[in-house]
């Protein structure tokens, strides 16, 4: 869990810088600094997107897992938790009243998709909660990255941005414990670091790949898609490769 609260740190840190110079920044920066961020998350995505070994599997995962978060409706529960935040720490904002709730809720759903979306997410903290070095390292470098991430989103939505620490919290402590559990069944370190390498980390870092590029859409203004409806996707990847290793079904090459 160190990794974590490192990461939970440097985005408290990144948030709060953020908050105190974006009133100081014209709009026309503001609006740069947000496609700036867009056209990373669209070049990470990508990246992310491109390693997947069968490209059938993100296809599969994606068409499916959006069905089943259009049907449970995540994106509105996301909101809906987001608008209880502003309306109990954020109420007080000077400005519009309905202005400042969709600039909290876009801060906030915005930045907990792109902290907790990556390959550093998932294999970071199940590494870090197995204990092992290269998790916290992994975590480390995302904190680094999240802190700056932090700043540049509450510049432009403000407080929002702050209470993704609970998102951070939540997934990564999630996943570390994951680890904790897992290191317990895999008894060799050859057997623990070759997580990085599994098929089925693999396929849920690609799709996580496609989530980002949805979400740098959303945030270049080209397409407002309800990216945390996807999210479903990131079980139901690793989930087809492990259901088709065991039927040895050759949906991934070796």
């Amino acid at each position: 869990m160190g990794g974590t609260l490192l990461n939970i740190i440097t985005v408290i840190i990144g948030s709060l810088i953020g908050m105190a110079i974006g009133n100081r920044l014209p709009e026309r920066i503001h609006s740069s600094v947000l496609t700036g961020l867009g056209l990373i998350t669209l070049v990470v995505g990508f990246q992310n997107a491109n390693l997947s070994g069968n490209i059938i599997i993100p296809l599969l995962a994606t068409v499916i897992g959006v069905i089943i978060g259009e049907w449970l409706r995540i994106d509105a529960a996301l909101e809906r938790f987001g608008a209880y935040l502003q309306r109990r720490f954020g109420s007080g904002q000077s400005g519009d009243a309905a202005s400042n709730r969709e600039r909290f809720i876009t801060g906030f759903v915005t930045a907990s998709l792109v902290f907790c979306v990556g390959p550093l997410t998932f294999v970071g903290a199940i590494q870090d909660g197995m204990g092992l070095a290269s998790g916290f390292q992994f975590l480390a470098i995302k904190s680094v990255l999240d802190g700056f991430a932090a700043m540049a989103f509450a510049s432009t939505f403000g407080l929002g941005v702050l209470f993704t620490v609970i998102t951070v919290l939540v997934v990564q402590g999630g996943l570390a414990v994951v680890g904790s559990v897992l290191v317990q069944v895999l008894a060799s370190p050859e057997m623990t670091n070759a997580l990085a390498q599994n098929a089925a980390i693999i396929e849920m870092t690609a799709v996580g790949g496609i989530l980002l590029m949805a979400l740098g859409f959303v945030l270049l203004d080209v397409k407002k898609s309800r990216v945390a409806n996807f999210l479903p996707a990131l079980l139901i990847a690793p989930l087809m490769v492990v259901i088709g290793q065991a039927l040895n079904i050759p949906i991934y090459p070796l």
